[in-house]
């Protein structure tokens, strides 16, 4: 019984630290009302130009700050207290999300003023992006690490397959307004919750859970992309996450797919995006078995070639429920890399440079699957779907192969076992 429960959601972290309860509330809250708001901002730009190159505009409008700002972001929380970014980043936010809510409020017809205020907050989430995800390995056992972030991306999982259909409802029944309204609260939970997160001082010494987290080292020169390419856990982490999706990233090809396959019905696309997520939040429910293995350079290394193989095989599927199954073996894949990859990448770098090498896995985790996207619709177009499908899940073995055969560390990684976390911060309570 207690070997079946271990393979089950893996809830220590949340019955073990306080601060990391407030923040996997806040942060929950925050995605599922993002993920309200790009429905609403979808909407309200296709009424707005009825143009499919006005809601590709939205992506350029959300995705350019977030590799520029990421970047920023990560030197910010090597120089300041992390709390004190993520708040302020957090009222930005806010304010955003409270400047969305008043233009359709007051009926707004500009674009460009809608495309300005998602900039806006996609800046502001950047900026504090680093910080943010700074802060599990600070709040909990090292041990635990891997276990908060998997409870980090079931819950965007969660927040990506309810939002949507939830926004839906609220715009259909009560407009855009409302749904930005419900961001507008969504953030405001989560800036609450940051006031009940202990000061994050960056360049923590070693110890800090043993009561002197407040201690100050110097902060190294050296830039985040420079650790990186020194540490071959790192480089070769990273690597197989940008080899999976730049070269097998599905999502630009669903609609092509879904024309020449299934006869182009919008709730079979819909069911193609569920099936993905599904298969996260099926995988994250069963993280315990992966949280606690110590494996966890190798398990990302096997999930990365699992994903690959399962688009292959859906760029082959001719029946739905066949090509739905591969999305979903992929989707869980994708979450347990995503997992052991953010584990491994705050528990290896030291903590001075840990905002900077964390923008550096940011950047990658943005601009690797736009990247992949555009090269797989270049491709679908030059050649078919199916074989841009296929061939990019048979390239992405290739190079995750090949990372697996030159990187001896990251395939040897083992999850450090202390109970108490070197860098944990206790709090009273």
């Amino acid at each position: 019984m207690n070997g079946a429960r271990a393979r089950l959601l893996d809830i220590r972290p949340l019955r073990g630290s306080r601060p990391f309860r407030h923040l996997w509330a806040g942060s929950s809250a925050s995605q599922l009302g993002a993920q309200m708001a790009t429905v609403a901002v979808l909407a309200q730009v296709w009424d707005l130009t009825g143009s499919p190159v006005g809601t590709g505009a939205i992506g350029l409008a959300g995705g350019l700050p977030m590799v520029v700002f990421g970047l920023l972001g990560g030197s910010l929380a090597d120089s300041v207290d992390r709390r004190t970014v993520v708040r302020a980043t957090t009222t930005g936010q806010s304010l955003a999300a409270g400047g969305l809510c008043v233009q359709a409020l007051a009926d707004n017809r500009s674009v460009l003023l809608l495309l300005v205020l998602v900039a806006a907050s996609s800046a502001f989430g950047a900026l504090g992006a680093p910080a943010r995800r700074s802060f599990p390995v600070r709040l909990l056992p090292a041990d635990q690490v891997a276990a908060g972030l998997a409870l980090t991306n079931l819950s965007f999982q969660v927040a990506m397959l309810a939002g949507p259909a939830l926004a839906g409802v609220v715009i259909a029944r009560w407009g855009l307004p409302t749904a930005y309204g419900a961001q507008v609260l969504a953030v405001t939970v989560s800036l609450l919750a940051t006031l009940r997160i202990p000061s994050m001082p960056p360049g923590a010494s070693e110890g800090a859970g043993k009561g002197d987290g407040s201690r100050r080292v110097r902060r190294p020169e050296r830039g985040g992309w420079g650790i990186v390419l020194r540490r071959p856990t790192l480089w070769g982490s990273m690597a197989t996450d940008l080899s999976a999706t730049l070269l097998a990233m599905p999502i630009a090809l669903f609609p092509l797919v879904n024309e020449t396959r299934f006869g182009g019905s919008p709730r079979t696309l819909g069911l193609f995006l569920s099936a993905v997520a599904f298969g996260g939040i099926a995988a994250g429910l069963l993280s315990g078995t992966v949280t606690r293995w110590r494996r966890g350079g190798l398990v990302q290394l096997v999930a990365a070639v699992v994903w690959g193989l399962a688009l292959a095989c859906f760029g082959l599927a001719g029946h739905l429920w066949w090509a739905l199954g591969c999305l979903a073996v992929a989707g869980a894949a994708d979450t347990v890399s995503v997992i052991t990859r953010g584990a491994l990448v705050q528990l290896e770098t030291p903590d001075a440079y840990r905002g900077r090498v964390t923008s550096v896995e940011h950047v990658i985790g943005v601009a690797g699957p736009e990247l992949g996207n555009l090269r797989g619709g270049l491709l679908a177009s030059a050649t078919s779907a199916s074989f841009s499908l296929v061939a990019g899940g048979l390239s992405a073995v290739l190079a995750v192969t090949v990372v697996a055969a030159t990187n001896r560390p990251l395939r040897g990684y083992r999850t450090p076992s202390t109970a108490g976390g070197a860098e944990a911060v206790k709090t009273p309570g």
